[in-house]
């Protein structure tokens, strides 16, 4: 790479910087202030040094919290923060990493504008080096603004800054990954698709070690060997606010190296827009299904629905296997079912409990299923792919109704296949079959509030085009936050009240409320009814 190469460097940053502005500071700033409410509500609602013990002990004898939290280390405040928190900072750091990742990699050779750049002194090594310099200074950004958050929450000043690296060396692995995965698949959507998985599998690597852990003393777990297979599980191993090592870390940007390496040899070997899984050579005619708007529609989506369904089913069977098991610990201990009781925030019984709190997730899945539905609607519009399809005789009405259609059917995909997991899980622990209708009851409980995030981000994309694909994923970011982590935070319930997850009915109450449901319901049929409307005097917009 010689000088005059390298004299574009800061053009390709602020280039990148420009692009990413607002998606980053929502990234980190949200993050942030995950780490600072989390900070202040656990200080405020856990103050008592008794109720930490107990849900600790809870914890350790229930493995599907320690799958969902973190690895217990003590019943001191600062360490049950980190307990209850950093497994979700560094989700959400490894998922910034990898959409950064692939946008300008695999996302600008789709487009062609790598190629262009490729013709310049640049050459094709140095975007992917400003792309790698991007990640690694966002995510120092980040993990200062996690210290900054947990810190300014009263959290202690060394275990803060440790909590901020591990943060950001997280995320720093993921810019790696997230480059690899580029060079594999030909589009950005399936980069995308891959990235999320590992994302994924890496936490759940990290939550079965954990689960799987052996207890070190009453409050503290050693985990087992799947969580050393997993950038979080190793970032988890630090320990912050007990023992402070940044030791595991070292991992952490191993993985990272080996990676960028491995892409920079990759990169060298293949064509520009090339990936090396090579894509299936189509049918020399088309399928019937493809005749219409709807049937291109599943076709350009199915891979990606087929993703949420499998995590569904991940989410679904882990409810119905270790049911039994928080049973179990719950008949043993009182305190132990008071807890459970407190963290899920369900009636019934232990394992309608548990189903409720993981199927909150699944809710989520669907939701996120439903969204990426409208912005690949979005996405066509912009590519101009939209405008071949609406030159034959194909309405615009008509493809707004099939992409509709479509992400209903999504969402109910999602859910079947999750009740369906659950269902497995529940017969092959040997639960009473009645609990089969639980399951189903409550994955039809999340569909209210998938409905309504699809009909309003369609509303959102005939008003507001350009501002999809943004404030749609900021959109279920803020509804899981807010919904699902609310009580933690400590938020009022009129900010609470702005998620639709925190509307969901629980069936396993004693006197299920479905007002909520109805009226997510009804959002969703007016917000949908009214894109359809609008719809026909909206014109494309490709910018």
């Amino acid at each position: 790479m010689n000088a005059d190469a390298l004299a574009l460097l800061p053009a390709l940053l602020r280039q990148r910087l420009r692009r990413d502005r607002w998606q980053l500071a929502f990234w980190i700033l949200g993050t942030a202030l995950l780490a600072l409410f989390a900070a202040v509500a656990v200080a405020d609602s856990y103050a008592d040094e008794t109720e930490r013990n107990q849900i600790l002990a809870l914890a350790i004898s229930s493995p599907a919290i320690l799958i969902l939290r973190g690895l217990p280390q003590g019943g001191g405040l600062d360490a049950f923060v980190f307990f209850e928190i950093f497994t979700y900072l560094a989700l959400l750091a490894a998922l910034m990493s990898t959409f950064l990742a692939v946008r300008h990699s695999r996302g600008e050779e789709e487009s062609g504008r790598a190629e262009l750049i490729a013709s310049t002194p640049a050459a094709r090594s140095l975007p992917t080096v400003a792309t790698l310099v991007h990640g690694v200074l966002a995510n120092l950004v980040l993990g200062a603004a996690v210290f900054a958050g947990l810190a300014l929450g009263g959290m202690a000043v060394d275990g803060s800054l440790v909590t901020g690296a591990a943060t950001a060396a997280v995320g720093i692995a993921f810019v790696a990954v997230g480059l690899l995965a580029a060079q594999f698949l030909r589009t950005s959507r399936g980069a995308n698709g891959l990235s999320v998985a590992l994302v994924g599998t890496a936490f759940l690597l990290r939550g079965i070690g954990d689960a799987l852990g052996t207890p070190t003393g009453p409050l503290e777990l050693q985990s087992a060997w799947p969580s050393w297979l997993s950038p979080i599980g190793w970032a988890q191993h630090t320990g912050a606010y007990t023992s402070n090592t940044l030791v595991p870390l070292l991992l952490d940007l191993a993985l990272a190296a080996v990676c960028v390496t491995v892409v920079f040899v990759l990169q060298a070997h293949r064509d520009s827009g090339a990936s090396l899984v090579a894509e299936r050579r189509g049918r020399t005619d088309a399928a019937a299904a493809l005749s219409g708007s709807f049937g291109l529609a599943w076709r350009l989506q199915r891979g990606a629905i087929v993703a949420w369904a499998a995590g569904g089913a991940a989410f679904g069977l882990l409810a119905g296997t270790l049911a039994s098991l928080v049973e179990q610990a719950a008949s043993q201990d009182a305190a132990v079912a008071d807890s459970l009781q407190s963290v899920a925030g369900a009636g019934g019984s232990m394992t309608e409990t548990l189903i409720a709190a993981l199927f909150s997730f699944v809710g989520v899945l669907a939701a996120a299923c439903a969204t990426q539905a409208v912005i690949r609607l979005r996405q066509e519009e912009s590519a101009g792919t939209a405008e071949l399809l609406l030159s034959t005789p194909l309405s615009r009405v008509r493809w707004l109704v099939d992409y509709l259609a479509l992400g209903v059917a999504a969402i109910a995909i999602v859910l079947v296949v999750a009740a369906a997991a659950a269902t497995a899980g529940l017969l092959s622990a040997g639960e009473d079959v009645s609990l089969v209708g639980q399951s189903f009851a409550t994955a039809a409980a999340q569909l209210p509030a998938a409905l309504s995030y699809l009909g309003l981000l369609a509303l959102l994309f005939v008003l507001m085009p350009k501002a999809t694909v943004a404030v749609g994923w900021a959109f279920v970011a803020f509804g899981v936050v807010v919904g699902n982590f609310g009580g933690l935070l400590g938020l009022p319930d009129g900010v609470r009240d702005l998620s639709p997850f925190t509307h969901t009915p629980v069936v396993s109450a004693a006197e299920p409320d479905w007002g909520g449901g109805a009226w997510l319901m009804g959002v969703a049929v007016v917000a949908g009814a009214a894109s359809v409307v609008l719809m026909r005097h909206r014109e494309l917009n490709t910018a």
